[in-house]
């Protein structure tokens, strides 16, 4: 093969590392392990760019490491539980096992195709009963445990078809199917008591700073939300009711001017009962009732209703009026605050628009407008009668002291976290495995009765859970008592099966156990496990409380699942709206179609497209376009080359995430076709470093492309020659100017990328100095045949981790055998490194007037005496004054002369 046939190449190259199970992984306890991790996909169908650029950085950490003789551990599986497969069964009727099942098997193959070094051998499927039965035994060990228990919930429901909706199918308040007003519905649940786990899931976030981000600990710390205050309980007028609060801000509790309960809290309706504002609570609650979650969570402006009743502050004995206000969420705290406006802007807010008194307590450092904002700071007490004077730190301490001694109230340490409901009302999930019985009550399912099988003959109608209509699943015996019980048919949160996913690969065909403890002992924690910053929160924290459980109930050995986390940017591409488009153009959609055409031909050669005489505006109404649709979907349809498009997309696009809806997307499959897979991952790992986002651009996977053909070709042009050539070391001592040149620059490179590598995974410079080391070999005028099969050879093994198929078809070539995987990785030696002498450039009055060859440690004075001793500097410098020298060691020397 002459020309670089990539297609032949890598179809050949895989066909041998299959024959061979290359990337097979076994416990070896006389190597150093090293456990490299990408967060596994969720089986949509194929692989994106997103996906491609997270496993090819994962590939070049494993493939780098074994070649430096670490025992690694590289597994790939699939997340393959979740709503969209059942989705497309109410969609299609394709059941969810078989559209997932037969994704998975198109997404191994472009796995495979793009040479990632898994170990297949490891692979799980989270839907496959081997892997669920799993999630059903540990929830079981929590149940026995404590940690798992059952407790009403508030969801969101679609009465029309009778199901539970997840947040992103509430659109607008109304349910995404049939378009029917969403209600929240109170329904039994199973959770998860994370929280007991909330403490030391906070302190050893300390043990990961030096190695995970610091905007992933940050969120971490924040979605855990530790927070010291106090608990205070406010007396409701003429009631034995009382309504508990928590506060961080006891120094304020002398400002209370009103309280306010969160729509949900049971107190919201109970207490307006009987007064006049009756009706206008209950119209208020029930319209926050309709509303998602995700909606809740969102006020863009403060509202309430006042319930007609008062509390009695517990300190100063005021009457404070109690409303119901939208800005306080059910779930977080009590559900209900006291409200201090002169000292919490939201309760600032809330006060202006309902004319509430405001009464400061606080003592500003400056001068403050109490009318105007709130002050949120700390300061001296004013108006809190007992404490004035005092410090907020010190007031807060002694006000709780006082809320203790007199029984209302106690110092407490709260956290925004709450436990883990994992019930999920679908079916497309783990069965969770409990039965109830009429007599025995709620009954685990024994443990020789795993797995709890999800059947699949189910009718899918998208009305209501198919598991309760299904009744050889729902009709069951008691496992205590025999009598007739029934199953749970809600299933779990598939987050349940990503928080332990990565112990199974260090056992995944144990059919006793999880997995043993002797193997996860071996290969636990993960030492780089690589993803998306938006799983930065809940998968991550899931898999820390899961491995603290595991490690309780002695399964594991470790603390932390994952020892260093890398967040890879997003890969994006520009594109341009229909809008941009013809502002750029100068044109408006009410102009002539034909003007469009006219004035795009001036930007490329458009034939055969034929024009109706409509306006662009008209032209795009047919064919149901809007201003703010891609540009693409305009050409595509008039029939023009999108080549044209590309010149604007980069001067005038938009950078994005790749995404369906902005059609900004670029198939990796197309991509292979057109590059094959050694140039996109080339491409992919060159653009940026890592953890950086990055535009796609087509010159840039074209110009990835030409670095491949030059190395093939060059190696090509030399194979013959080089192939049967031997070299030791020693031989290689003795060299020409031109021959230690080429070497020094080998040895620069080869510890330029192993520095690379090592320092955060710095691909993109690694690359670029291979890049250099190419373009060293193609100036190369030496015949040192020795020389040229060490320089070949290191650099094929040097492109091996990046390109690894064009790397082993090329090894191969110059007459070595085996694969590069199985090969040293190149080391470079110090003395190479060492320059007994450097060229260095003279200026005179900035323009280059002598090359000089100086001792490589030259100082000023050195380099100044061998200068001036040039025929062509003193030829510019006699008879001129010389102003001034300027010198930096190894690099110029710079002569400033005047007439």
């Amino acid at each position: 093969m002459t020309e670089y046939n990539f297609r032949e190449v890598e179809e050949s190259i895989l066909k041998q590392w299959e024959q061979e199970n290359l990337f097979k992984s076994e416990e070896n306890r006389k190597k150093e392990k090293f456990y490299v991790l990408e967060m596994f996909p969720y089986p949509s169908g194929k692989i994106h760019m997103g996906h491609v650029r997270n496993y090819a950085i994962g590939d070049v950490v494993n493939r780098y490491l074994r070649m430096k003789g670490k025992n690694t551990l590289h597994p790939m599986g699939w997340d393959a539980f979740g709503m969209p497969a059942e989705n497309a069964a109410i969609k299609s009727g394709i059941h969810p096992a078989k559209w997932t099942y037969e994704n998975i098997d198109y997404m191994r193959k472009q796995l495979k195709r793009l040479g990632f070094s898994y170990d297949w051998d490891r692979e799980i499927t989270t839907c496959s009963p081997e892997y669920y039965r799993w999630n059903q035994w540990i929830f079981l060990k929590m149940l026995e445990k404590g940690i798992a228990y059952r407790k009403s919930a508030v969801v969101n429901w679609c009465p029309h078809d009778m199901t539970v909706l997840a947040n992103e199918q509430v659109i607008e308040g109304r349910c995404w199917r049939c378009d029917t007003p969403v209600v929240q519905k109170e329904i039994p649940s199973w959770f998860l008591r994370i929280t007991d786990y909330a403490e030391i899931l906070l302190d050893d976030l300390e043990e990961l700073k030096e190695n995970w981000p610091e905007a992933v600990l940050t969120m971490q710390k924040n979605w855990i939300g530790k927070s010291v205050g106090a608990t205070v309980k406010f007396p409701v007028e003429n009631s034995t009711t009382t309504i508990e609060i928590f506060t961080t801000r006891p120094d304020t509790l002398f400002g209370v001017t009103f309280m306010a309960l969160a729509p949900e809290h049971p107190l919201s309706v109970e207490l307006a009962k009987g007064t006049e504002q009756e009706r206008e609570v209950e119209e208020f609650v029930q319209r926050y009732l309709t509303m998602s979650t995700r909606e809740r969570n969102i006020v863009e402006e403060k509202e309430g209703v006042f319930t007609g009743r008062y509390a009695i502050n517990p300190l100063t004995e005021e009457k404070i009026p109690i409303y119901v206000a939208n800005y306080i969420l059910w779930g977080y705290g009590t559900g209900a605050i006291m409200a201090v406006p002169a000292h919490d802007e939201r309760d600032h807010q809330f006060a202006k628009k309902y004319n509430i008194p405001i009464k400061p307590v606080i003592q500003p450092p400056e001068e403050w407008n109490f009318e105007e904002k709130a002050y949120e700071g700390e300061g001296v007490l004013i108006n809190s009668d007992g404490f004035n004077g005092l410090h907020s730190s010190e007031a807060k301490e002694k006000i709780t002291q006082l809320l203790e001694e007199k029984g209302i109230g106690e110092k407490t340490v709260n956290f925004r976290l709450r436990d883990w409901n994992i019930s999920r009302q679908r079916y497309w999930g783990t069965p969770i495995p409990v039965v109830y019985c009429d007599q025995c009550g709620i009954v685990p399912v024994p443990e020789e009765q795993l797995p709890v099988i999800l059947p699949e003959n189910v009718q899918f109608t998208g009305m209501g859970n198919p598991l309760e209509k299904n009744e050889s699943f729902v009709k069951t015996e008691c496992p205590r008592c025999g009598k007739p019980a029934r199953r749970e048919t809600d299933t779990m949160d598939t987050f349940i099966d990503s928080s332990w996913y990565f112990l199974r690969y260090c056992d995944p065909h144990n059919e006793k156990e999880p997995f043993s403890r002797e193997k996860t002992d071996y290969w636990m924690p993960v030492d780089l496990y690589i993803g998306g910053i938006e799983h930065a929160v809940l998968h991550l924290l899931y898999s820390r409380f899961f491995t603290k459980f595991l490690k309780e109930i002695g399964l594991v050995n470790v603390k932390e699942p994952f020892v260093k986390l890398l967040t890879q940017g997003m890969v994006l591409k520009k594109w341009i709206k229909i809008e941009k488009l013809l502002e750029v153009l100068h044109l408006s959609p009410e102009e002539k179609l034909k003007k469009l055409i006219e004035e795009l031909s001036s930007y490329g050669n458009i034939e055969n497209v034929k024009v109706e005489d409509i306006t662009i505006k008209e032209f795009m109404e047919k064919h149901h376009l809007t201003l703010n649709d891609n540009a693409k979907l305009l050409f595509n349809k008039l029939g023009i080359s999108e080549s044209i498009l590309k010149e604007f997309e980069e001067k005038y696009g938009k950078s994005d995430k790749m995404s369906k809806s902005k059609h900004n997307t670029v198939d990796p499959d197309e991509m292979i076709k057109k590059y094959g897979a050694d140039t996109v991952r080339l491409y992919i790992l060159f653009a940026a470093p890592p953890h950086n986002s990055f535009d796609w651009t087509d010159s840039g996977v074209e110009g990835a492309h030409r670095f491949l053909r030059r190395v093939w070709n060059f190696v090509n042009k030399k194979a013959e020659e080089l192939r049967n050539i031997r070299y030791t070391l020693d031989e290689l001592q003795n060299l020409s100017e031109e021959d230690k040149k080429l070497r020094r620059k080998l040895h620069q490179v080869i510890k330029k990328v192993n520095d690379d590598i090592n320092k955060e995974y710095q691909f993109n410079t690694a690359i670029a100095a291979i890049m250099e080391l190419v373009n060293e070999l193609y100036s190369y005028k030496g015949d040192n045949k020795k020389l040229l099969k060490e320089a070949v050879e290191n650099l094929i093994l040097l492109l091996s981790p990046f390109t690894p198929f064009i790397s082993d078809y090329l090894w191969k070539m110059i007459g070595n055998t085996g694969f590069t995987i199985e090969q040293k990785f190149p080391e470079h030696d110090e003395r190479v490194l060492v320059e007994k002498e450097k060229e260095i450039p003279v200026q005179i009055n900035g323009k280059l007037r002598a090359k000089i060859k100086v001792p490589a440690d030259a100082d000023e004075e050195t380099v100044r005496n061998i200068a001036f001793s040039n025929e062509n500097v003193k030829r510019w410098t006699e008879g001129k004054e010389i102003v001034k020298v300027i010198f930096i060691k190894g690099k110029i020397l710079n002569i400033v002369v005047r007439e």
